[in-house]
């Protein structure tokens, strides 16, 4: 009796971990189901779609510019959702005697089983419908979105295999973390090409597209074209290049493959470097004050470098904080006060600090007998803060007052976006001692079931109140600039928000200490939950 087929195998495999993952939880059956219906149903308005732009000038155009996006989304799938398919992890297979070439050849079929395939099998489909015209290219279609789906398939193979270490480490965890700031600002790009069109539109792209119809899978829909028009040659060229880059993604995957299966890891080596030296300082720790103080900036800025859920929330702070203000900017409808955007980005950071520790808080607790040691506590939290938000909100006000030309607000601006930090920072340690919630390690969210009343009340009710301490400052802005004479004063407004924010910044920590101290025990349960 012979032994089933390795490809058989393996798909049999793919269908086992799907249905297994399924039989979970009844929840996890909803969503999967809700998953598939909105994707087929997004795939099917795509088809359609597609199809009506058969005879359109711009067809081919955003066809080949469709498969272009497509494959760019295959090729970062697998950086973002190492986990979202359990095969594309190769070392599992590690200890079983597998040849390279047979196991490409499995994995790529099985990897044409699931939801991400169809959708864009679909969408290839469509694509060259919409520019097909004649029996040579309706026969060059069968074969474009062929090697058009083993494009981007094999894409998201070879990147895997050569950064499966990265993506099952510390690092490749904190980047699956990142892959929501990915997606915002990716949006934000998109919604900025598209508003700066202009009046030639879509005739815009044409040189762009004229390019990618050379560049794989690109090339397949370009063939297909290419066949439209009677250019037969052109469109042979074009389809052999999608048939190379098949080759030569499956020569790239097999030659990771082979080094990934046979070389050792980390697992199986001892560390070649010595550990740090007992005593040692860093060059951070040299710089900052001694004592607490010092302690507890260097361990808040070490939790923004280390902790994914920490370095995400800064990432994803630091840059809508400039995106916002200097693309408004760049089209033209922004105002110059959007700067202040960046210093309300990032005192943020300062509610639910300890609910930043998680379960770790409790060793911080350790160190709180009494309302001046939760004050050193709140305090070097908000230095560590300030020093990276100030200089950030700084860069941001004069980048965006550059871009609008609007240098005489520089001074006002700034003023603004010091109070406003000051406000956020002050009621920041307020209600991190007042309403503390757990964030989870593990996944996406942000708070743990149960606590997200904690989380509304503690961000939003914050958020208002430093709103209402900045008024003064927003007042004085506001008079100065309609009052006849009031312009050449503004200067002013900069030392005053200045020194506004810290007063109220020194007062949110005053009264955040005793509240500290004396809530311990409930601040300890409440971050210790997830």
């Amino acid at each position: 009796m012979s032994a089933p087929g390795l490809t058989p195998t393996l798909v049999r495999l793919k269908l086992s971990l799907l249905r297994n993952g399924l039989r979970q939880s009844a929840g996890r059956r909803a969503a999967y189901v809700t998953t598939v219906v909105v994707v087929l149903l997004f795939a099917a308005l795509q088809l359609i779609g597609l199809i009506a732009l058969r005879g359109s000038t711009h067809a081919a155009t955003i066809a080949v510019l469709l498969a272009t996006i497509l494959a760019l989304g295959w090729a970062v799938m697998p950086l973002f959702f190492p986990s979202g398919d359990e095969t594309l992890d190769p070392t599992r297979l590690v200890m079983l005697p597998l040849r390279p070439q047979p196991l490409i050849r499995a994995l790529l079929v099985a990897s044409l089983v699931g939801i991400g395939p169809l959708f864009t099998l679909c969408l290839f489909a469509g694509s060259v419908v919409s520019v097909a015209h004649g029996a040579a290219a309706y026969a060059t279609a069968v074969v474009a979105v062929v090697l058009a789906l083993l494009v981007c398939v094999a894409l998201a193979r070879a990147v895997a295999a050569a950064n499966i270490r990265l993506l099952t480490s510390r690092k490749g965890r904190d980047l699956a973390v990142l892959s929501g700031l990915v997606v915002a600002v990716g949006a934000q790009l998109v919604n900025f090409g598209a508003q700066r069109l202009g009046p030639g539109g879509l005739d815009q792209l044409n040189p762009v597209a004229d390019v990618l119809r050379w560049i794989p899978p690109g090339s397949a829909i370009g063939a297909v074209d290419s066949m439209s028009k009677g250019c037969y040659g052109i469109g042979l060229a074009q389809l052999a290049l999608s048939a190379a880059a098949v080759a030569g993604l499956g020569s790239l995957w097999s030659r990771s493959l082979t080094k990934l299966m046979t070389s050792p890891d980390g697992s199986t080596l001892q560390a070649a470097e010595p550990g740090p030296r007992e005593g040692s300082s860093t060059r951070l720790s040299r710089l900052l004050p001694a004592g607490r103080t010092g302690t507890v900036i260097e361990r808040s800025l070490r939790y923004v470098w280390r902790d994914p859920k920490t370095k995400a929330a800064w990432v994803t702070s630091l840059a809508i904080g400039l995106i916002v203000p200097v693309f408004n900017a760049l089209q033209g409808t922004g105002t110059v006060y959007f700067a202040c955007f960046a210093a309300g980005m990032l005192g943020i950071q300062m509610y639910n600090q300890f609910g930043q520790d998680t379960s770790a808080f409790w060793m911080v607790a350790m160190t709180i007998s009494s309302p001046r040691d939760a004050y050193a506590e709140l305090r070097g939290r908000a230095l560590a803060l300030l020093l990276i938000t100030v200089p950030y909100a700084a860069l941001v006000t004069v980048v965006t007052t550059a871009l609008l030309g609007a240098w005489h607000r520089l001074p006002e601006v700034l003023g603004l976006s010091f109070a406003l930090l000051g406000a956020m920072l002050g009621t920041g340690a307020w209600t991190s001692a007042g309403f503390p919630y757990s964030i989870p390690q593990e996944g996406y969210k942000n708070v743990v079931p149960g606590q997200t009343g904690l989380a509304w009340i503690s961000i939003f009710g914050g958020m208002v109140s430093a709103a209402l301490l900045s008024s003064p400052v927003i007042a004085a802005t506001i008079w100065l600039n309609v009052t006849s004479g009031g312009a050449d004063w503004t200067w002013l407004l900069l030392p005053a928000g200045a020194v506004y924010g810290a007063l109220l910044i020194l007062l949110g920590l005053r009264l955040a200490a005793p509240r500290t101290a004396r809530r311990l025990p409930e601040i300890l349960a409440a971050v210790s939950k997830g």
